[in-house]
């Protein structure tokens, strides 16, 4: 076991640096940059995503006009829209963002900084990446947990109970229920749960800004937990709606894998009661499949899966950080939190994998080839 916890930690860094390589070489041919977007500021003519952040988005050179007279021959051509700008200005935007070295001493720089978790600072936010993430993080973490937790609370016995149930009036209806769920767009059902409960054309229970009211620290510690989850219920709600449709059959169709098989038609035949044969023998077994599903249900809940969630109910996360970080080539961070998301899915990963030793002792990883 810890030969190959050892191998699979080893093997995280050259992923983390294929990952990071890739990307790399990806920006370097992507169109525009954090130059072209400083210029199209100056001009005038920034019309993306920059422009929706708060605070001045042309960094240390805010406020500073190009000198007049400066002819459009002597510009870099590279960048579009850099005619009539100083050529000297141009280049202090360059050594500004880093972009007068060449791309490899870059990416070699890059390394050498995440390797002591130095993510520098945002080009059009005056903080460190490492701050936006921990600022951003708590909206994360609530939603990606609490919905990780709710759709593996309600989906496995409900997978179990339709398993034990199956062609019956129960698993038909609830089926079709779940299909439904599973039908309809997360962000569709977010925009109905608004006109519906939160102040649209009907009721208005529920709050649509943040995680918590304001002056919540001077609540009560029970009235902070209500008014925690009572920002919760709808994004949760619109969030889980095809991630229980997705677990629930999955659990299903495992259990009844299991319950069809040699060994369970035995235990049944020795007198077991079928509570000893469910979660007796077909549990441990039926888990499996559901525990390697672990990690993407958990990453994708926490990172990707909330960016349209974060943009409705207007929760400042890393979903919606990491979008628009890519919007305007804010590089530092998205190769920031590219560089942490990948850490934690290869860790998440990790640990999946001990858990399936957990379960099932059987299964030796000693012998394993990685």
């Amino acid at each position: 076991m810890t030969a190959y916890i050892a191998r699979r930690i080893l093997l995280m860094f050259p992923t983390l640096l294929g990952i990071l390589f890739i990307s790399f070489v990806v920006v370097q041919f992507a169109p525009g940059g954090p130059v072209e977007r400083v210029i199209a500021q100056l001009s005038g003519a920034d019309t993306g995503g920059s422009s929706r952040i708060s605070g001045s988005s042309t960094g240390d050179f805010a406020g500073r006009t190009p000198q007049a007279g400066a002819s459009a021959d002597a510009v870099n051509s590279r960048y579009r829209g850099a005619q009539g700008l100083d050529p000297e200005f141009i280049k202090n935007l360059e050594k500004q963002f880093g972009f007068d070295k060449p791309a490899h001493e870059r990416f070699a720089l890059m390394v050498w900084n995440f390797a002591r978790f130095d993510f520098g600072k945002s080009y059009f936010r005056d903080t460190t990446v490492l701050q936006l993430i921990k600022e951003k993080l708590p909206v994360s973490i609530s939603l990606g947990l609490w919905l990780t937790l709710l759709t593996y609370l309600i989906s496995i016995p409900l997978g179990i109970r339709k398993a034990v149930a199956d062609g019956t009036r129960f698993d038909t209806w609830t089926s079709a229920a779940i299909i439904i769920g599973f039908a309809i767009p997360g962000f569709l059902f977010a925009i109905l749960l608004i006109i519906l409960f939160a102040g649209g054309s009907f009721f208005n229970w529920f709050p649509l800004r943040g995680l918590t009211s304001d002056g919540w620290s001077q609540f009560p510690w029970y009235w902070k937990i209500i008014d925690y989850f009572w920002h919760l219920t709808l994004p949760l709600i619109a969030m889980g709606l095809g991630a229980f449709a997705t677990m629930t059959l999955l659990t299903k169709n495992s259990f009844l894998d299991e319950i069809r098989k040699q060994y369970v038609m035995t235990a049944r035949a020795k007198g077991c009661s079928e509570g000893q044969v469910l979660y007796g023998h077909i549990f441990r077994n039926a888990m499996l499949i559901v525990i390697a599903g672990f990690p993407g249900a958990f990453i994708g809940a926490f990172f990707s899966g909330s960016l349209l969630i974060e943009t409705i109910f207007s929760l400042d996360g890393l979903g919606l950080l990491g979008f628009e970080s890519v919007l305007n080539r804010d590089y530092p961070v998205v190769f920031g939190t590219l560089f942490i998301f990948s850490l934690v899915g290869l860790v998440v990963g990790l640990i999946s994998d001990l858990a399936y030793m957990w379960i099932d002792p059987r299964i030796d990883f000693e012998a394993r080839e990685v």
